[in-house]
């Protein structure tokens, strides 16, 4: 859950719709519209978080700015509309604990992404619009929200190549039995490892 103050507005006078407020929005909020001199970036407020990326990555002074809402809003998806056991299995098929906070930020825990992705969410940018997540820095989160899509079998594919997307890195749960066996004797201890955490995700059964 998120809870919005914020919005960003768009200084067409000063906006040369350069598209780098496009690129890093995480809900698609931002588009461009226009021909040639006259393309000006737009802000759908109906999903825009208010989370500064397009402020702080403009390279164009003033031409795009947070403004206070009138009324705060609440981002957020209640995990109590989707089967608790449903949720759960799609968690531990990710390795993730249900309760375990994905986006540090925004404080959303793994089983409001994964009662997004149930509810029909598909994508990071569909999760982040319904639950918040990734409004933040926006780096820390996209790992394990993709776990949870490939959990799901969702293998969504970005809107065009890098934008804000980070892909999965190998975890303990991913390392081959080759590795473990190789360096096991140098001090490394995966099998401890995964059984810590394999009770860690138990524990929540």
């Amino acid at each position: 859950m998120r809870v919005v103050n914020m919005y960003a507005e768009v200084n067409s006078e000063i906006c040369t719709g350069c598209k780098i407020c496009e690129k890093v929005c995480p809900t698609l909020s931002i588009k461009i519209f226009g021909e040639k001199k006259e393309k000006r970036a737009v802000v759908d407020l109906n999903t825009c978080a208010g989370c500064g990326a397009c402020v702080e990555r403009c390279d164009f002074e003033g031409a795009i700015a947070l403004k206070t809402l009138e009324e705060s809003k609440i981002i957020g998806v209640d995990p109590r509309l989707v089967d608790e056991k449903e949720i759960a299995e799609l968690c531990f098929e990710a390795k993730i604990h249900p309760e375990q906070i994905v986006c540090f930020c925004t404080g959303t825990r793994a089983d409001e992404v994964a009662a997004a992705i149930l509810l029909g969410a598909t994508s990071p940018e569909e999760i982040s619009i319904k639950t918040g997540v990734r409004t933040g820095c926006k780096v820390e989160c996209i790992e394990p929200i993709l776990r949870l899509l490939k959990a799901a079998g969702i293998e969504p594919k970005p809107v065009e190549k890098g934008w804000q997307w980070y892909g999965i890195t190998p975890t303990v749960w991913d390392i081959s039995e080759e590795i473990i066996q190789k360096y096991s004797a140098r001090g490394f201890y995966f099998d401890e490892d995964k059984a810590l955490l394999k009770k860690l995700l138990d524990s929540a059964k």
